[in-house]
């Protein structure tokens, strides 16, 4: 794959490195806001995103009114994985989407979503997402996806139909065929994932070249993983997944993983790790840069 055209762009070499360190998952829960509006002012953390159907979305979306700097995505969101606290679709309650499941819930997982959503009930209820976080005063920056749900055939054009519509990056990767039958796609599909890369980068969409992240169920020296995955960086540009909360009765009874999402919270406000980042020489950077640049490559809307 040749170097990201994004890098010369940005005036920056083909072997430097840019990292987008960026919060999941925000307003899944109230323990999610303290988190994030302290990475904020902490200031290591350069992006995040907002999962919309879920109960804790307006209050986040009055964070971002009240900050409008900050540099917030949707979280496109699909499916609903918690025993006891669910969210549905925004845009439909009709079983025949495909979008729900037996307790008018998004499936837990995204296998079921990916066998059973209708495709263009999918673009919709991604379009709305997007829709309800604008109208509420989120100045959108990205759209990424929970849990990976759309990364399939049969959903991947609705995410990238609504991304090209609001004129805001994907997080979606540019990869060889060899890396993508690494992945585990057949040859057919990894080639047709190179011309899809390929003609998006054509258009001004700015892709990712690596996706990383710390694991859910590794709570246990955290700092020391994320300094791994850090000095670990590749050329090109990665979206750095963390998933922080503060530490509540609520998240503890919410999710099995909460000790990692608050350890990521601690880890992402220590002025070592902050420290250790800025001694690698690693460009940090949030989607609002890459946004500009993809709206001022095909005409569009005003960042």
């Amino acid at each position: 794959m040749l170097p990201n055209p994004v890098l010369r762009k940005l005036g920056l070499a083909e072997n430097d490195r840019v990292v987008i360190i960026h919060a999941d998952d925000v307003g899944m829960c109230q323990a999610t806001l303290p988190a994030f509006a302290e990475l904020i002012d902490f200031g290591l953390i350069s992006s995040a995103a907002v999962m919309v159907p879920c109960p804790w979305f307006l209050a986040a979306a009055a964070f971002c009114r009240e900050h409008p700097g900050v540099d917030v995505g949707v979280h496109s969101t699909l499916t609903s994985e918690w025993e006891t606290y669910r969210w549905g679709p925004v845009s439909t309650r009709d079983p025949r989407s495909g979008l729900l499941d037996a307790q008018g819930c998004f499936p837990r997982t995204s296998e079921e979503v990916q066998a059973c959503a209708q495709p263009e009930a999918a673009r919709t209820e991604l379009e709305a997402q997007v829709k309800r976080a604008v109208e509420a005063g989120v100045d959108v920056t990205h759209i990424d996806t929970h849990m990976g749900t759309v990364a399939h055939p049969r959903l991947t054009g609705a995410y990238l139909e609504v991304a090209l519509t609001w004129q805001v990056p994907p997080m979606l990767l540019r990869l060889d065929e060899a890396r993508w039958r690494a992945m585990g796609l057949d040859a057919e599909t990894a080639a047709l994932a190179v011309a899809l890369a390929q003609q998006l980068e054509e258009q001004g969409v700015p892709l990712l070249d690596d996706i990383r992240g710390l694991p859910l169920d590794r709570p246990e020296d955290r700092i020391g993983q994320a300094k791994a995955v850090f000095s670990s960086l590749q050329p090109g540009i990665t979206h750095m997944v963390i998933h922080p909360a503060v530490d509540t009765p609520e998240l503890r009874a919410i999710t099995p993983d909460a000790a990692a999402r608050v350890a990521d919270f601690r880890t992402f406000t220590s002025p070592e790790l902050r420290d250790y980042v800025r001694s690698l020489g690693i460009h940090v950077i949030g989607y609002r840069t890459l946004r500009d640049l993809m709206r001022a490559a095909i005409g569009g809307k005003e960042g």
